[in-house]
């Protein structure tokens, strides 16, 4: 069955592939980005594909665009516009921390609360928010993102409880680790604000931290899995991909009830 998806953040990486994989199944797409530029590379992108996108800017921080989701019909909504930083968290800017949080936490919350109204409203609907891996997985250098990741988790594993009764579905997609680009912008943005000679953390355990970057996975194998799952009736809550990525988060969550200081 043909469904209209929106879609958030779709200027870049696996949303911009989803959102143009799921206009070749036949699904009318709605794709939110940031900005402009982002609008103009994804219609250069739906052009050589031969696919029709509906494409408006939205930046999930503001409230005026966001005012420009209720403008839409859709049935289902992706939640994925996001940011990744990493570094010490007691080190890192204040000021990038928040405008972390504003982004993966309080933004796409507050899109989804607009997502949330309108199917109640219609007594029917799906809410998916990207998640990560690192949803289940904080390790020093990367805790920031994760801990977004684990708020976005929390938040919809009780709005899937409260939406039950409006007959409006909650779910997440949680990706391994893929080469877009995305992971690569979060290991350069330490170097924004580090200096050797003011700061604490030794230089050479950031870039190690930047190490996972050789083992990234093909985000087509990725857009490909969305593209099945975010049409479909009936799915697990938490979509992990892929199953050795299933198996890392199994298996950390075990460790962490072993971990002694």
């Amino acid at each position: 069955m043909t469904k209209t998806i929106m879609i958030t953040g779709a200027g870049s990486g696996l949303a911009k592939g989803a959102a143009i994989g799921l206009a070749q199944e036949g699904h009318k797409v709605i794709a939110s980005v940031e900005n402009e530029s982002q609008a103009d590379g994804l219609r250069d992108a739906a052009r050589d594909e031969d696919v029709d996108l509906k494409i408006f800017k939205m930046d999930i921080t503001d409230p005026s665009d966001r005012e420009a989701m209720k403008d839409y019909e859709y049935d289902i909504f992706v939640a994925n516009a996001a940011i990744n930083e990493g570094g010490p968290i007691w080190e890192m800017p204040m000021d990038d921390i928040r405008r972390l949080y504003e982004i993966n936490v309080f933004g796409t919350l507050e899109t989804a609360r607009i997502a949330a109204e309108y199917f109640v409203g219609k007594r029917q609907g799906k809410i998916i928010f990207m998640s990560s891996k690192a949803e289940k997985m904080s390790s020093a250098y990367k805790g920031l993102y994760s801990s977004s990741k684990h708020a976005l988790g929390a938040i919809a594993k009780a709005l899937k409880q409260e939406m039950e009764e409006f007959n409006v579905q909650v779910a997440t997609i949680n990706p391994g680790r893929f080469g877009t680009g995305f992971n690569d912008r979060a290991v350069e943005a330490n170097w924004k604000w580090y200096d050797e000679d003011q700061h604490h953390t030794p230089k050479d355990k950031l870039e190690a931290s930047g190490n996972s970057l050789n083992n990234q996975l093909d985000p087509q194998l990725m857009i490909d899995k969305m593209v099945e799952i975010i049409p479909m009736e009936h799915h697990k809550f938490r979509v992990v991909y892929p199953e050795s990525t299933a198996e890392d988060m199994r298996e950390e969550e075990k460790k962490d009830w072993e971990i002694e200081i």
